[in-house]
């Protein structure tokens, strides 16, 4: 049974989400403070993060920066803030999905499963199938097995969402996808992609693998048409 933190001091919201999650099979736990949250992954062991981001002692953005440096686990926004801005930041900071107030429990639910899926994808499949063979892009090492990636010996930290978008453009090399594209092949949820969100992506993948991220030459963005892993 996947177990899910429901980081929400509204007690209303966080009782909604607790409900509909439970009724569908997940465990729960509810942390109402932000000055909690890191001690509670801490302590235990979750499979995903519904994260607010107006919260007492601590803001979501802390948060999910501080969950990103320690562990690797989907993290969902679960926020009234839905200024373009406030989106990009949290992605940003590297936040999986953005889920605006007030939601359809339906939704919500919809994305947390198809969030852990891909997440047991990579994590487990990754690990067992040895079809799946070390890609290799100029310094860049990618390891689908462990979930790995090298800058030369550098290790470098790729949340599970840019880790499978970077794997899906080192797999189809020499390709243009476009944004709407990518958002299916990689988000894959039946509504209106957000270009934001593959842009805020990408630009942290370049921060990551390109010497220098203002002049790309790994992932080139073919202007009016998408962007293009070049090998």
């Amino acid at each position: 049974m996947s177990k899910i933190l429901i980081i929400e001091d509204d007690p209303e919201i966080a009782m909604l989400e607790k409900d509909y999650l439970e009724i569908n099979g997940f465990e729960t736990e509810i942390i109402a403070n932000g000055t909690k949250a890191l001690q509670a992954l801490t302590d235990n062991t979750f499979d995903l993060v519904l994260l607010d981001l107006m919260l007492p002692g601590k803001n979501g953005y802390d948060i999910c920066r501080e969950i990103r440096e320690k562990i690797n686990i989907p993290i969902l926004m679960v926020t009234a803030r839905t200024e373009s801005m406030d989106k990009i930041r949290g992605l940003g900071l590297g936040a999986d999905d953005y889920i605006a107030k007030p939601f359809d429990p339906a939704e919500l639910i919809a994305r947390v499963k198809a969030h852990l899926n891909r997440y047991r994808r990579l994590t487990v499949n990754g690990k067992n199938s040895e079809k799946c063979n070390e890609i290799t892009i100029a310094d860049i090492k990618i390891l689908p097995q462990s979930w790995k990636v090298y800058k030369g010996e550098v290790e470098l930290k790729f949340p599970n969402r840019e880790f499978e978008l970077l794997l899906f453009l080192a797999e189809n090399p020499n390709i243009v996808f476009s944004k709407e594209q990518i958002f299916e092949r990689i988000w894959g949820f039946d509504y209106v992609s957000d270009s934001a969100t593959i842009t805020v992506h990408i630009n942290r993948i370049r921060e990551k693998i390109e010497s220098d991220p203002s002049k790309p030459k790994i992932i080139e963005t073919i202007w009016g048409v998408g962007y293009r892993l070049n090998n």
